[in-house]
């Protein structure tokens, strides 16, 4: 039959009783052992009381005694293992279980971001720019070449889209996309220099110069001749077109210019003009559907200028 346990009271005074013999290393006879030992010891732990006013009855000092011999009060900590470093880790989860789970949410986020998101972007866009070298950018070179080939009306503006479709398909295969989108930059140019139409005049304006003339730096002993022209489109608008300046070399885009013509032609337009104050043989020429260049309707040096 099991023995009944203590109550509270005399189990926290056997508590204290070993206590104070842990700290009171002086009631202790080393000399004596077994019985005796322990019957002094009540004893001086009797007086001990006593003289603190508290009678501590002899079967609570005696189990007191029993407890320091067994070392039933003492606190023994576990050897260390895995077992203790868990239970540890476990207790003190409060202090590290937050940043912990902040710094596992973030690499979680930041793994789902770069392995989820991010790589396969990448791939899709490594993708994409092989199917464009491959087939997207070569089909657009074709689809070009196709409609300038069917709608230009000398076979010039054939020749340069073939050379430029060729070396086109030429950069694509060698993986440069930069070099193949220039191409079909510059082959869509072609194809809208073939659409456009206009008729190229003489500005007839009151209030603007019509020409003026020029001397030259290299050359201070000639004199060069301009008429100012514009481009209108079959609508009556003015079209801005690139005009390369011989004076400068940079082509500026204008809707008005200096066209170099000879003397003759120069002074023909200004004794137009001063008539009676309106050009009436102002078409210089027209840029036909079709072409790549303007007809000419009256004689012209081919030099231009965008400042004057």
């Amino acid at each position: 039959m099991a023995k009944p346990a203590a109550p509270l009271d005399e189990v926290m005074m056997a508590m204290d009783v070993v206590d104070t013999l842990r700290h009171r290393q002086d009631l202790v006879t080393r000399e004596l052992n077994g019985a005796a030992r322990e019957q002094q010891l009540i004893e001086r732990l009797r007086a001990l009381y006593h003289q603190q006013g508290i009678e501590v009855p002899d079967h609570i000092l005696k189990e007191g005694v029993s407890a320091l011999a067994e070392s039933r009060f003492a606190y023994t900590p576990p050897a260390p293992g895995l077992g203790t470093t868990m239970a540890r880790l476990y207790v003190s989860r409060k202090a590290w279980g937050r940043p912990v789970l902040a710094g596992l949410a973030a690499l979680m986020v930041l793994g789902v971001g770069y392995f989820g998101i991010w790589q396969p972007y990448q791939r899709g866009q490594a993708e994409q720019a092989q199917v464009a070298l491959a087939e997207t950018l070569p089909a657009q070179m074709d689809a070009l070449y196709q409609t300038i080939y069917e709608e230009t009306k000398v076979q010039q503006a054939v020749v340069q889209a073939e050379a430029l479709r060729t070396r086109g398909k030429t950069m694509a295969a060698e993986g440069n996309r930069q070099g193949a989108e220039g191409v079909i930059a510059r082959l869509t140019d072609l194809r809208d220099l073939l659409r456009q139409q206009y008729a190229l005049r003489v500005v007839n304006r009151p209030d603007m110069q019509s020409g003026f003339w020029t001397f030259p730096e290299i050359n201070t002993e000639a004199t060069n001749y301009y008429i100012v022209v514009e481009a209108i489109d079959p609508d009556g608008d003015a079209v801005t077109l690139p005009i390369l300046n011989e004076e400068t070399g940079q082509t500026d885009e204008v809707q008005m210019w200096g066209l170099r013509v000879p003397e003759t032609v120069y002074n023909a337009v200004a004794s137009d003009k001063q008539d009676d104050g309106i050009i009436q043989g102002n078409l210089v020429g027209r840029k036909s559907e079709g072409f790549l260049e303007v007809e000419y309707l009256m004689p012209v040096s081919g030099g231009a200028v965008t400042q004057w």
